[in-house]
């Protein structure tokens, strides 16, 4: 027996497991997101075993500083590495396009052209980001469960949130850290993270879109890759190196830990590491919950955001203000829609759902061969599957709100607006709170309308009330826009024409006036608004009638998952099981590799510079290339970040396990030292969040060296790599 999960005696049930589904005792190298404070007693071994040269405590520890106090939580969906003693950091360039968006305008447009500050003046003070390091993690599991008393969901949900509060702030006195509590194994573990939050960020460094992104949708998600996905960011400290609001007096963070980076790359078969918070993972769900995924939700989402890809993309190629308005959003939109069409393929190519099921077999007959596991879990499979059947009828009502129905964006200034409306109803003027209250909602709506285009959003509108009304049905449409239907004949240009023609909603001038002369009277202009009434009818109706049922059944599942899992510790002793994905820290292993995609392909473990070139058309919306970077390859003009090989390498690829959440993730070789940047997956490997196909998945990072590249030769910025150490 090989155990990789063993905590304290209390907690030793939570074994940690990699194995093939078609072989329910067969561990599988390299799978797995695991917890850095416990390494030593799961996968060290096996981390040593495929290379690694660092101890335990090199890589986690609270006596020392060690390699976690260099990996960074990005905001909420993304890392970064520490690469400098001044604060510097690494992330992907698709996770800060959002701020690079924030900070532009047309004249002046960071995300087409890219940025670099010349000196520590003119870096760029970014509003709305954080940066998060982990100061520690402790199992508090035996804590949390012995709080947990038997009874109704709300009983237990208010005991938890009772003991949470009081197990956070004992970690936290005396101190500026923060903390949370997450569970662990579908609520099975409970483990304390104690954390330190900068807010003082500031923009040091970008390419221009077409390296940052270069093959851009079409290239998401596929290999091989020649995108050069990074942007640099400093972080500032107040007085004694702690966490301050933005302050021009502040002073670059001193960090506890900064990554060596290496000059030397990669080759096949070398040991890596990857530091990352991955986001979400179904390591463990039932056969009944990746059929739903691949065969009803997936298909669905896909189909609806490939209608509104469609939209934005016409408008965005036709005026350069909206290019830039919806360029964050239309990432974020692109990215999830060609993640699940990739997740349906990979699912469906590794045939999961069968071998799901063949693992769930197996779990029955050692069931059914004890009479205590079939008197507490006998009935689990049959429950799960009859929740999961009636999830199925509501999950594309569901989705066809969330994605289609509540999508257009004149709907989210009804929101903004309804507080106003509701606080006039009992006064009978427009007093100093109310005129506070009416200042807070122009300055959301400002940024509201910063990223709004109406024509784009008018012609969204239209699609997404027809894709609702053929595919959901009158007898679950909201009653108000029910009327409207009926009125226009199910003729849903004309319907929304009328919305944006009468409503005030889509107008940022028209608004701001409005609100400037608002007096007691002026809330029924508002009330009688056509989408301001529909947008609450459509979310009144979903939360009253749509969503409770679900949620219901939702909640139904929850608990028997968290037994299914207890279920699967028990009657599978023999193997070892690692958590779920969670957003906390976590390191996954493997190596360089190349892998065969399908019959007669093989893909190599990196691509190059002379790649891009072949790719390269002029003009393109994904494969155009600044000339002077074409320039430096047909000169091979490389400098030292030439590999031996004489060419340039821009992506590689390895075995490791990730998913959503790590991008910007550090990869480090089997000395700690930094040799890229963690920032996609094949296709193939979306599936990984539901099940490990070592032979087929693969992440995708960029090559540290072409980021140096494009830093010094590309950018004339060398001058930050004097601040950075590099690896003998």
């Amino acid at each position: 027996m090989r155990i990789l999960y063993c905590n304290s005696a209390a907690t030793s049930i939570f074994l940690s497991l990699c194995f093939l589904f078609s072989n329910p005792f067969q561990s599988l190298a390299d799978e797995g997101m695991w917890l850095p404070m416990l390494l030593q007693e799961t996968v060290y071994h096996d981390m040593q075993n495929e290379g690694l040269k660092l101890t335990p405590e090199d890589i986690y520890s609270m006596n020392q500083s060690s390699l976690k106090d260099a990996v960074v939580q990005y905001g909420a969906g993304c890392t970064g590495a520490m690469i400098s003693g001044d604060g510097l950091i690494i992330t992907n360039h698709h996770c800060a396009i959002g701020r690079l968006q924030s900070l532009s305008s047309v004249s002046n447009d960071y995300v087409k052209n890219g940025f670099w500050a010349k000196s520590r003046s003119e870096e760029l003070p970014v509003r709305g980001i954080s940066i998060t390091f982990i100061i520690r993690m402790e199992d508090v599991t035996e804590r949390m469960m012995s709080s947990l008393v038997a009874g109704s969901p709300g009983a237990r949900s208010k005991a938890a949130d009772s003991i949470s509060k009081a197990i956070i702030s004992e970690a936290i006195h005396g101190t500026k850290y923060s903390a949370t509590i997450r569970p662990f194994f579908n609520g099975n573990q409970y483990i304390l993270i104690v954390s330190e939050v900068f807010k003082d960020i500031r923009l040091v460094g970008a390419p221009p879109q077409s390296i940052a992104d270069f093959g851009g949708d079409a290239d998401n998600y596929v290999w091989p890759r020649q995108t050069g996905d990074f942007a640099l960011f400093r972080i500032y400290a107040g007085a004694g190196n702690e966490p301050a609001d933005y302050a021009a007096e502040n002073v670059p963070y001193r960090p506890r830990y900064f990554f060596s980076v290496s000059l030397k790359g990669v080759k096949e078969n070398d040991f890596v590491m990857v530091f990352g918070f991955p986001g979400k993972t179904s390591e463990y769900a039932t056969s009944f919950a990746v059929d739903l995924v691949q065969n009803v939700s997936n298909p669905e989402k896909v189909a609806i955001r490939e209608v509104r890809r469609d939209i934005w993309s016409q408008h965005m190629k036709e005026n350069d203000t909206v290019r830039l308005k919806y360029a964050a959003k239309m990432y974020g939109l692109s990215n999830y829609t060609k993640r699940w069409q990739g997740e349906m393929t990979g699912l469906k190519r590794a045939n999961v759902i069968a071998k799901k099921q063949q693992y769930e077999s197996a779990f029955t007959d050692r069931i059914n061969n004890n009479e205590q596991w079939m008197k507490e879990y006998g009935s689990l499979l049959t429950d799960l599957k009859l929740n999961y059947d009636s999830l199925r009828g509501m999950q594309p009502v569901v989705d066809y709100y969330t994605e289609a129905l509540q999508t257009p964006e004149i709907w989210k200034v009804a929101p903004i607006l309804r507080p106003l409306v509701d606080s006039m109803v009992n006064r009978k003027t427009v007093d100093s709170v109310m005129l506070k209250m009416i200042a807070n909602i122009s300055k959301q709506l400002d940024g509201f309308y910063k990223d709004y285009d109406a024509a784009a959003d008018e012609e969204m509108t239209d699609a997404m009330l027809e894709l609702y009304g053929r595919n959901a049905g009158a007898e679950l449409t909201p009653p108000e826009l029910g009327e409207l239907i009926q009125k226009y004949g199910a003729d849903y240009g004309p319907l929304s024409r009328y919305l944006f023609e009468t409503s005030i909603l889509d107008n940022q001038k028209e608004l701001k006036q409005f609100l400037l002369h608002f007096k007691k009277g002026s809330e029924k202009k508002i009330m009688n608004d056509p989408a301001f009434k529909i947008s609450l009818a459509i979310t009144k109706y979903y939360n009253d009638f749509i969503l409770p049922p679900f949620n219901r059944v939702s909640e139904n599942i929850s608990r028997l998952q968290q037994r299914y899992m207890k279920a699967q510790m028990l009657v599978f002793p023999e193997k070892m099981f690692y958590p779920d994905a969670n957003l906390s820290l976590r390191v996954a292993y493997g190596t360089v590799k190349g892998y065969r995609p399908k019959d007669a392909v093989l893909f190599g473990y990196y691509s190059t510079l002379d790649g891009l070139a072949e790719k390269f058309k002029p003009g393109d919306e994904f494969y155009d290339a600044p000339q002077d970077l074409l320039a430096l390859n047909e000169h091979r003009d490389f400098g030292r970040y030439a590999d031996a090989d004489g060419t340039l390498h821009t992506c590689f690829i390895t075995t490791a396990h990730t998913t959503s959440g790590c991008s910007g993730a550090p990869v480090v070789d089997a000395t700690g030292n930094l040799v890229g940047l963690n920032f996609d997956r094949s296709s193939e490997a979306t599936a990984g969040d539901y099940y490990y196909d070592p032979a087929q998945f693969r992440n995708i990072a960029v090559d540290i060296r072409y980021v140096l590249f494009i830093m010094d030769k590309f950018a004339g910025a060398g001058y930050l790599l004097d601040e950075m150490k590099f690896a003998q």
